[in-house]
């Protein structure tokens, strides 16, 4: 007779993982797959590379039974028609994978699919749907601009007092639907136009993917969510130094590790 909690597993919610990616986040993707593979409690179907198609991605794609999926054909745009930079930051790119994100309604098959950072790493089980609801991560820390693109799109003010702001969340495919459509309906064209309209550009942080999508269902449907602490931290360091004795320590405080390396969005002369 299986264990009760055998049961619950196998009756446990299928996901897809989508994962905007680019060359320099191989180093730290291996990882990423591999916690999502331990760490996530769901059976997952499909997992998603959306990336640049460079000949080093399709290898680890297939070394990794990943799907590739060719960033330039997710949208009837791509990274070189976003502008988004001043004459010291560039952000074209950060907020393309933002936009690659919010289409995952059209690239996964599961009803829910969970978006992971390609720098960011789980540490401790996970489990995103309880007794119908869906697990949101929080924090109290955000960026003002992410509020005022979200008033501008929306037409309203965001709810939440916290920040969904958390580098992974899990979506559902009809809401995410639902949500891009009243944006159109709004705005009266294609919800990535309306974004990039609805932002000021001039801002190095202007729109969050992860605070609209978390900010519009506790608008419409805040009895279907659970909200729990983050307990994310950044790491300043290579994910090849961290020791299991090390990463087994911070697991006891912390559910997930972000190895950011900013320097990227920097433009030099």
């Amino acid at each position: 007779m299986p264990k009760p909690s055998e049961v619950r597993i196998r009756h446990a919610v299928t996901i897809d993982v989508l994962i905007p990616a680019i060359e320099k986040d191989l180093e730290t993707l291996p990882y990423v797959i591999d916690a999502v593979r331990t760490h996530v409690k769901h059976p997952i179907g499909r997992i998603l590379i959306v990336a640049p198609r460079r000949q080093r991605i399709l290898d680890f794609c297939r070394a990794k039974n990943c799907t590739f999926i060719d960033e330039n054909n997710v949208l009837p745009l791509t990274k070189k028609d976003i502008h988004y930079r001043s004459k010291t930051w560039e952000r074209s790119g950060w907020l393309f994978q933002q936009l690659l994100k919010l289409n995952g309604d059209r690239l996964c098959t599961a009803d829910f699919f969970l978006v992971i950072d390609a720098d960011t790493v789980l540490i401790t089980p996970h489990r995103f749907r309880l007794n119908g609801k869906t697990l949101f991560y929080s924090r109290n820390w955000s960026q003002p601009e992410y509020f005022n693109t979200y008033r501008k799109l929306m037409g309203r003010k965001a709810p939440s007092a916290a920040s969904f702001v958390t580098h992974y969340m899990l979506f559902e495919r009809t809401k995410l639907a639902r949500m891009k459509q009243e944006i159109e309906a709004k705005h009266h064209k294609p919800w990535y136009l309306a974004i990039l309209r609805s932002m000021n550009r001039s801002k190095q942080f202007a729109f969050s993917e992860f605070e609209t999508y978390g900010n519009y269902l506790y608008s419409r449907d805040r009895d279907g969510m659970l909200i729990r602490k983050a307990r994310n931290k950044g790491l300043h360091m290579n994910v090849g130094q961290l020791s299991r004795v090390r990463r087994n320590q911070l697991a006891r405080t912390y559910r997930s590790l972000s190895f950011h390396k900013r320097k990227g969005y920097s433009r030099t002369p």
